[in-house]
């Protein structure tokens, strides 16, 4: 699949049938932007993220993150703090780990 390709997204909630959405081109530069961090509450997910969170500063001096966590993994993430990653942060990196 190319980078230009659609994307089909499975809804394993409640799928009648398959979503088809364009993929949003990656930024060239991680360089000003905001980056959020989703913990979805996994264990370790916390250890992933302080890691990858090391990284990306090293790597992008003028990056900016923020950290956030869903109340449980078993369950969406509540409307609000969808909310407030859309319009706060540029891109988001969610951990699932175990």
């Amino acid at each position: 699949m190319t980078p230009d390709s659609a994307t089909v997204l499975l809804d394993p909630t409640s799928e009648r049938t398959p979503t088809t959405r364009a993929r949003v081109a990656r930024p060239s530069s991680l360089d000003g932007l905001t980056v959020g961090l989703l913990d979805i509450s996994k264990p370790r997910g916390d250890v992933f993220l302080d890691a990858l969170e090391s990284t990306l500063r090293a790597r992008v001096p003028d990056l900016r993150v923020l950290r956030y966590r869903k109340p449980t993994f078993a369950k969406v993430a509540p409307v609000d703090l969808r909310h407030e990653i859309s319009t706060k942060c540029d891109l988001v990196i969610e951990a699932l780990a175990d």
